[in-house]
């Protein structure tokens, strides 16, 4: 480990070569840190830069590290400061302090800290907290971005239409197609209050959206892995919240980090939005690639479902190309309308109907199971496969 004058800054902050350092910025170089000269930890080599805690610290020191042990005084709302002050930076942070309670150690979290650790230095604790920081810098120097990248957003005309279930049973029949092409797809369910897309496809997730809008800054592609529950399909599922969430308590800002963090990483990314209409939710809508809209054939719903469209159409996205899908339809002569009413109603063509058939969607639910684990052979499998290649062809894919 060297060792750096603050008052030198400009001159010392850069490596020559090798990898990118550690610094640890802390109030002296007695005790064990001073065991950690010429040493490396988690594979980085260590430099200890001499820093009063509660006195600010130039950005540029922590120029080309590749993380910062950072010396907190849990008594001092001004080494606080400083703290949080350096956590909005690029550099991944580590806060070191002597004895912190369990309230502190969540506070720096909060503030941005990816890990604790007591001081005086442990050069196990050291390397175990380093760790996760190596292994995300050696993910992001091997990772590359999905080449396809899409988004496909459902939207329902009125609650209780069955969208959740099929765009469920329509994502994993699509993830298996595209894992046979050695390619993802992601859900995320975007229904904060009621949203159950993770627990009808038979996924008990520990982790949900809610983590992904907690991480703030910390928000990278190992932690959404972390997050997406993987299902046998080959689909990943981000879950809604367990708790029931303010839809105003998310930014349109926060929500696009996500989605598009999503897309880079997976490719097509399936978004399940809440009835409701937000700022958040409405600014996604206007991103997506493909809007999938369920209704059924029912005058309710297509009248709700036509408010729905007028609704995109006096926010100016009158370009989105929006597929309506006709759920729980009954085959026969003696219906009071058909599909060609309801192309009447909504001024859009039918895209797809899909049989109804409640006992098998039901067992499907019940068991957590695609539909074909059900029954193989029956309309709404085949409506199903129908709509899985018709959505396939809209995005450039083969399946």
């Amino acid at each position: 480990m060297s060792m750096h004058s603050p008052d030198r800054v400009s001159a010392q902050w850069m490596a020559d070569t090798g990898p990118a350092p550690v610094r640890l910025l802390l109030a002296g170089a007695e005790g064990e840190a001073s065991a950690l000269v010429g040493a490396k930890a988690a594979g980085f080599p260590l430099e200890l830069v001499i820093a009063d805690p509660t006195q600010p610290v130039d950005p540029s020191v922590l120029a080309g590290a590749a993380a910062a042990v950072v010396q907190v005084n849990c008594d001092d709302p001004t080494s606080v400061g400083r703290f949080e002050e350096l956590a909005k930076g690029p550099v991944p942070l580590i806060a070191a302090a002597y004895d912190p309670p369990l309230a502190f150690v969540r506070k720096l979290v909060r503030a941005g800290a990816h890990d604790v650790v007591p001081l005086p230095l442990d050069p196990e604790e050291l390397e175990t907290a380093l760790d996760p920081i190596r292994r995300m810098r050696s993910a992001q120097g091997k990772r590359e971005r999905a080449g396809q990248q899409k988004i496909v957003t459902m939207i329902k005309s009125e609650g209780g239409v069955g969208a959740t279930a099929l765009l469920g049973q329509l994502a994993t029949r699509f993830a298996a197609g595209e894992g046979a092409a050695g390619r993802e797809a992601c859900l995320i369910d975007l229904d904060l209050q009621f949203g159950d897309a993770a627990f009808q496809l038979g996924l008990q997730p520990k982790l949900s959206f809610s983590d992904l809008i907690a991480a703030g800054k910390r928000l990278d592609a190992d932690l959404l892995r972390s997050v997406a529950a993987p299902h046998p399909s080959g689909l990943y599922v981000v879950s809604a919240p367990r708790e029931i969430v303010p839809l105003e308590s998310v930014t349109s800002d926060q929500v696009m980090a996500i989605v598009e963090l999503a897309t880079a990483e997976y490719g097509t990314v399936f978004v399940d939005l809440p009835m409701n209409w937000t700022n958040w939710s409405l600014s996604l809508l206007a991103r997506s690639d493909l809007v999938l809209m369920v209704t059924e054939l029912r005058v309710p719903s297509l009248h709700r479902a036509r408010r729905q469209l007028d609704l995109m159409d006096s926010q100016d996205l009158l370009t989105l190309d929006v597929r309506i899908i006709l759920n729980r339809t009954e085959k026969g002569l003696f219906k009071t309308i058909n599909t060609e009413d309801a192309e009447r109603v909504l001024r859009r063509p039918i895209a797809f109907t899909i049989s109804n058939d409640h006992d098998t969607m039901n067992q499907a639910i019940d068991r957590g199971v695609p539909i074909a684990e059900v029954r193989r052979k029956c309309p709404l499998a085949r409506d199903i496969d129908a709509m899985d290649k018709g959505l396939a062809a809209a995005l450039g894919l083969e399946h």
